[in-house]
């Protein structure tokens, strides 16, 4: 390979794995490589991150790739950085990682959002955030550091997200990434800014002054300092850009940019977005709304951590099942054929804060091929009920792109595609996280001159399976019989909560 070959480098921060690809000023990949990482959860409902880790392992995936492919530091143009939205990663007053960061799984701050909803601050927040409140989210968790760890909160010197902590290894830099920062319930979703009212309103404005500036998507975020450069083996002075929000790398990715196609990731969270100008007021829902990759575009979602991380810990109890054996398992079975339910709340409901995961109607005849039937379908019906609010704000929606681990599965879109009744839409990228990262690299570095531009240039083949409508009517039958089920536990958790008093 030529030495004056140039190349960008996309690295992918997930809840999983970490992973970094090259690719050329075509956009085609050259190398991926990737390292598992641990989440720690040292009590219930905390999901952490080592940080002094998490950069040891990052500079690690790089320098492996870089050796694997035999391409050299000089050659890489530029670095962007996709991640996990949300969560909460801290450096102290001497820019010291300051504890293990927290992840947008975390629920430690329940209490605290609850206590928030009864107060009516959700409804304070909205017309400014345009977010819902979360536990994962960074002003959930620094109120849970304010009340918890009065010590550790006094000592913030920077509030960050995952791809600004690894941006600011990589380059000495502080900022904060728009498309991921605009859904943290600390910026203004009008004015493009932090608002202090917000802090003021949630009790923690003592930290106003550790937020970074906004960085953009495409914006030169800093250089790669020298120590990057020796330990990761690119080469100083590399601009690193703002990056991207995972789920906004997967938009790109997939190609939506028009009002008759919604996108759906399928990871560790439940993700339906849409691409929209402008701000509507008065909706049906209180839609997620945040800041996309084009001037006056917005990302509209609903989301909730109740996707296939449910199939992931399932599978691991059971020694670790291929993928290929659990389709197979779930192949052999009639489509909607069992009475037995699975709610997909392990790791956080879209059903009410107190729900929990559970099978409800199992008996002894029930197979392990029924458990994993059950689990496809009851993170399909999660998906559901985003993707019919959805609905409701794009009237004219015809196809469903989905991308995440079971798009690598054709049971279980074709379940998807049985379920909602519309088409389902695969587009043939594997590492979205890596691609849109690179791409942000890309248009940082002037290959080309915004995003609409750089996706015109995108070409990815994309698989289509189409609904099969009498397994559809069979399904919205099960699908009514959910949601019936998730009505009577609401009610039972009312009743608790009653007892509780």
């Amino acid at each position: 390979m030529s030495e004056k070959a140039r190349f960008w480098l996309g690295i992918d921060c997930g809840g999983t794995y970490l992973k970094a690809g090259l690719y050329d000023a075509q956009g085609r990949e050259h190398g991926i490589n990737r390292q598992s990482l641990q989440t720690l959860s040292p009590l219930p409902g905390y999901a952490e991150r080592d940080m002094d880790q998490l950069w040891q392992q990052c500079a690690a995936t790089i320098a492996g790739l870089l050796q694997r492919t035999g391409i050299h530091g000089e050659q890489i143009k530029g670095v962007g950085i996709s991640a996990q939205g949300k969560g909460l990663f801290l450096l102290d007053k001497q820019d010291r990682p300051l504890g293990h960061a927290m992840l947008s799984s975390d629920r430690r701050a329940l209490a605290i959002v609850q206590r928030w909803q009864q107060d009516g601050i959700p409804e304070k927040l909205y017309p400014v955030t345009r977010q819902t409140l979360w536990t994962g989210h960074p002003a959930s968790l620094l109120r849970w550091v304010k009340e918890n760890e009065p010590q550790r909160y006094a000592q913030i010197g920077c509030v960050m997200m995952g791809h600004d902590y690894l941006r600011w290894c990589l380059t000495g830099v502080k900022g904060c990434e728009e498309s991921n920062i605009s859904e943290s319930n600390l910026y203004n979703m009008t004015s493009g800014q932090y608002d202090p009212r917000l802090t003021q309103w949630l009790g923690i404005g003592e930290i106003d002054s550790a937020l970074p500036p906004v960085v953009g998507s495409a914006e030169k975020g800093g250089e790669i300092t020298p120590q990057a450069a020796a330990i990761t083996g690119l080469a100083a002075g590399t601009p690193v850009v703002g990056g991207l929000f995972d789920v906004v790398s997967t938009a790109l990715c997939a190609g939506i940019e028009d009002e008759f196609t919604l996108n759906a990731v399928m990871g560790t969270w439940a993700v339906t977005s849409g691409i929209t100008h402008g701000l509507r007021d008065h909706e049906a829902h209180p839609y997620v709304y945040g800041r996309y990759v084009n001037d006056g575009q917005y990302i509209v979602h609903e989301a909730s951590p109740t996707s296939s991380g449910n199939l992931e810990w399932f599978t691991a109890q059971w020694g670790e099942l291929s993928f290929d054996e659990i389709n197979q398992a779930v192949a052999s079975l009639p489509k909607a054929g069992s009475d037995l339910f699975f709610l997909p709340f392990l790791y956080g409901s879209n059903a009410g804060l107190e729900m929990t995961c559970g099978f409800y109607g199992m008996q002894a005849l029930h197979t392990r091929a029924h458990l994993l039937q059950a689990i496809y379908e009851g993170v399909v019906f999660s998906h559901m009920t985003h993707l019919n609010r959805m609905r409701e704000r794009f009237t004219r929606v015809q196809a469903l792109r989905v991308t995440g681990g079971p798009a690598h599965s054709d049971v279980w879109m074709q379940m998807l595609a049985d379920v909602s009744g519309l088409r389902v839409e695969l587009p043939q990228v594997e590492e979205t996280g890596c691609f849109g990262a690179a791409l942000a690299a890309r248009v940082g570095t002037g290959v080309y001159c915004d995003f609409n531009d750089a996706c015109r240039h995108l070409q990815h083949p994309v698989r289509t399976l189409l609904p099969d409508m009498a397994a559809h009517a069979r399904y919205q039958h099960k699908y009514h019989h959910y949601q019936n089920l998730i009505e009577a536990l609401q009610g039972y958790h009312a009743r608790i909560k009653e007892h509780a008093l």
